[in-house]
């Protein structure tokens, strides 16, 4: 038997909410969509949204773990096929494509840790663990590659900093340079390998 705190359409509603706060988070910022706007937006009772939500900040967590599992799942169609060199620059196309969207504004990770980070320390955490995961998956492609470990964390800054650049420039032109750097920084440090080991 279904219990009033639990009813059967939650795990709906719930996905309702959380991809309309997505879409709200992503567009205005997360402090300029009050719970008030949410509830509109989503067309959820305010007490149902407290009720499956115990606050706002659990909501943005929500969002980003949403969008942590995207994020993932672009990265690894970007670089399923290829040498590891093609791999790693396959990256900096998907960026392109994403630059160019409509409704491209931005990392949400970026984005929220700015408004955020300082007073939300599980929100900072999620932020740090993502970018961390990035890292991560770019160290095993360069490892592949018989590259130094060094690579990696160079080619995170710049897709970093394109993903922030093509936010504020508006343009997807922060993409076609750094996938030019990475070009630069991945075969000389291939030289590298290749002297090292040679």
């Amino acid at each position: 038997m279904t219990g009033e705190s639990q009813r059967p359409d939650d795990d709906a509603v719930r996905a309702k909410v959380l991809e309309t706060a997505d879409r709200l988070y992503y567009t205005y910022g997360v402090q300029a969509v009050g719970m008030d706007t949410l509830r509109a937006e989503s067309g959820v009772p305010l007490k149902r949204l407290y009720r499956l939500f115990p606050s706002k900040e659990s909501i943005v967590e929500q969002v980003l773990l949403g969008r942590h599992e995207v994020w993932n799942a672009l990265v690894e169609s970007a670089i399923e096929t290829g040498d590891p060199r093609q791999r790693l620059l396959a990256i900096y196309d998907m960026l392109s494509r994403w630059f160019d969207q409509d409704d491209f504004r931005g990392c949400m990770f970026i984005n929220s840790f700015g408004e955020l980070g300082s007073t939300a320390p599980r929100i900072a955490e999620i932020v740090r663990t993502h970018k961390e995961g990035f890292q991560v998956r770019l160290a095993e492609i360069v490892a592949e590659a018989g590259a130094p470990p060094s690579l990696a964390p160079q080619l995170a800054i710049l897709a970093e900093g394109a993903q922030t650049t093509a936010a504020i420039a508006g343009t997807s032109e922060a993409a076609t340079h750094a996938r030019q750097a990475a070009e630069t920084l991945i075969d000389a440090a291939l030289q590298t390998g290749r002297t090292t080991t040679g």
